[in-house]
């Protein structure tokens, strides 16, 4: 543990602490206020109300009309209703567009979709993570019903250009989705103004509660509902709303309206010190993504000749939390697939962390992890099977596989 005795939380892209004043405004409605607020009654009613103000707090931030937003469970629901309620609007476009760095929301998906006669295709980034607008542009045509591509990637905090590529795809009749789960609260958005069709949020990424989310439809775009049942959310999503986190998320929305400047400056410079530090303290270390066009508080970093599960579980028992990736998929010993479709170097791509703070991370928390983590990577590579002058066949053939990792490892 940290010498206070407290975990230091460097693993924000995964989950966030519950604002205490989301708490608090979530509690009566466990108790308390516990109507339906689909009854006819004054008792649920007054919690009806509760849900149109939370509703209004989302929109806000994003930027929209308060009818534009549905509330679901999550963001992998959101992801789920954008693709597959559209597909089932168009039945005579069977191709959609995406990138190989989704989400596995979205990524997973799109494969099962391609399994059932659906022609997908998955754009290339480069080196840094990047997507080639001209070959979005090429990739969209009369039968492409919808393209998905991500506002920022989960790993890497990489950012793509949506709102460009949204009008892009208008310009060819194609619908646009976005997953914006890690970039809704960290920069400012304005959907208003914008082509982009619908875009996908989670709760526990910007201080709400888990098993919340939202599904953003613009005004007019074709969709056809996931869940049908009743007729919660104008009918777009059937099922008794989560009404206290539904809440919950409505204040964390409010709240991160006040605290977005805090996320593009003070988050960022500690982020930014971080780099640099770790950078500089820890030899064959490697930024992985663009670094201008990432978010303010993401940073992928590989050590090389290292497993970074290792480096993980050393930090852990320091009280470091952090992470290899997608909290969706760091528990599979294969790389990154973002990584791998960088192209990042076998040898690297194992020896990945991604630090991801927030507007509650302090600076004594960074220099605590300064201080621990090339300590952890030098120890490490001590007892490592393969040193600095491994060869990339070299790591591979340690982790069992003869070949080079699919995707685009060098």
């Amino acid at each position: 543990m940290s010498a206070a005795g407290e975990v230091v939380y460097l693993d924000n892209n995964a989950t966030t602490k519950v604002a205490p004043e989301v708490l608090e405004e979530m509690l009566p409605y466990f108790s308390e206020k516990y109507g339906n607020p689909s009854s006819m009654h004054d008792f649920g009613g007054q919690v009806a109300k509760k849900l149109n103000e939370a509703r209004e707090r989302v929109a806000a931030l994003l930027g929209a009309d308060p009818t534009e937003i549905v509330f679901t469970s999550c963001g992998t629901e959101s992801d789920n209703h954008a693709l597959r309620g559209t597909l089932e609007s168009y039945p005579e476009k069977r191709h959609l567009v995406t990138t190989r760095v989704e989400h596995p929301a979205v990524r997973s998906l799109c494969q099962y979709l391609g399994r059932r006669g659906h022609d997908v295709t998955e754009l290339p980034v480069d080196s840094d993570g990047l997507l080639n607008e001209d070959e979005f542009g090429a990739s969209v045509h009369e039968g492409t019903a919808l393209a998905s591509i991500m506002w920022a990637n989960n790993e890497t905090g990489v950012m793509f250009p949506v709102e460009r590529l949204a009008e892009i795809a208008h310009e060819k009749g194609v619908v646009f989705h976005t997953d914006a789960v890690q970039v809704v609260g960290k920069v400012p958005l304005d959907l208003r103004h914008g082509a982009i069709d619908l875009l996908s949020l989670s709760g526990h990424k910007l201080h709400a509660a888990k098993g919340v989310g939202v599904l953003y439809i613009r005004r007019g775009t074709r969709i056809r509902p996931l869940l049908i049942g009743g007729h919660q959310e104008r009918e777009r999503r059937g099922g008794t709303e989560n009404v206290a986190s539904i809440i919950g998320l409505g204040k964390a929305c409010e709240l991160a309206r006040q605290t977005i400047e805090e996320e593009r400056t003070r988050v960022k410079e500690l982020r930014d010190k971080l780099q640099r530090e770790l950078l500089a303290r820890a030899p064959d270390a490697r930024v992985n993504g663009h670094l201008e066009q990432r978010l303010p508080n993401t940073l992928s970093i590989s050590f090389e000749y290292v497993e970074g599960e290792a480096i993980l579980l050393m930090l852990s028992r320091l009280g470091i939390c952090a992470s290899s990736g997608s909290a969706c998929t760091s528990g599979s010993l294969e790389p990154s697939h973002v990584l791998r479709a960088m192209g990042v170097p076998f040898s690297a791509a194992h020896g990945s962390i991604r630090f991801s703070l927030s507007r509650y991370t302090t600076e004594a928390e960074v220099d605590y992890a300064i201080e621990h983590v090339p300590q952890v990577v030098k120890r490490l590579r001590e007892i490592s099977p393969f040193g600095r002058g491994a060869t990339d066949r070299d790591a591979r053939m340690e982790y069992g596989r003869g070949s080079a990792p699919p995707g685009g490892g060098s």
